[in-house]
């Protein structure tokens, strides 16, 4: 039984969702990571309070994170009992970064009630944008997770790596099934 989960992947690879759907069927709470890390006016939260307050929640018998913080993988996956990693091709979560942070702009989505708007100079023209954070970061968290799984500190995880949209709703159906 999955009581501690943390969802990994790529920007744009669905953790969110996944993590809800997880929530939903378990009856897990459910929290994203950036909703505690993001400040308004996309300010950081200073890392002594970020890692306060997933300490907080983390300290919960039963909850479903998702994010990539490494800032905090040290409390996370120690938590943690199972981690989900969505590990796709970057074409995918290419597209799908582009198509949310289109709808996101379009709709004027307030994230994370912070009243922080995804703009087009954050998805595109920041040094720092959403998509150039997507190539900085895809391909090293592919070298690096695998190794990341066998430090004695987190081979405790059971960790289900899921390589395709189709995968994780398989997935996601036989634990519907099995009330895994």
């Amino acid at each position: 039984m999955m009581r501690r989960v943390i969802v990994i992947g790529a920007t744009g690879s669905g953790k969110t969702t996944l993590a809800r759907q997880i929530s939903q069927q378990f009856m897990l709470p459910h929290t994203e990571l950036d909703s505690l890390y993001w400040l308004p006016d996309w300010k950081p939260s200073p890392l002594l309070e970020f890692r306060e307050k997933v300490a907080t929640v983390s300290a919960g018998k039963t909850w479903v994170l998702d994010g990539n913080y490494s800032r905090v993988r040290d409390i996370v996956w120690a938590g943690a009992d199972t981690l989900i990693w969505l590990d796709y091709p970057l074409w995918l979560v290419l597209r799908r970064s582009l198509k949310r942070g289109i709808q996101r702009i379009h709709f004027q989505e307030e994230l994370w009630g912070t009243n922080n708007r995804e703009t087009w100079r954050n998805l595109f023209f920041k040094r720092d944008s959403l998509l150039v954070w997507l190539f900085k970061t895809h391909g090293r968290h592919r070298r690096e997770y695998p190794i990341l799984f066998e430090q004695p500190e987190y081979v405790h995880l059971r960790v289900i790596h899921l390589q395709s949209p189709k995968a994780a709703k398989q997935w996601l159906e036989r634990i519907k099934a099995n009330a895994w």
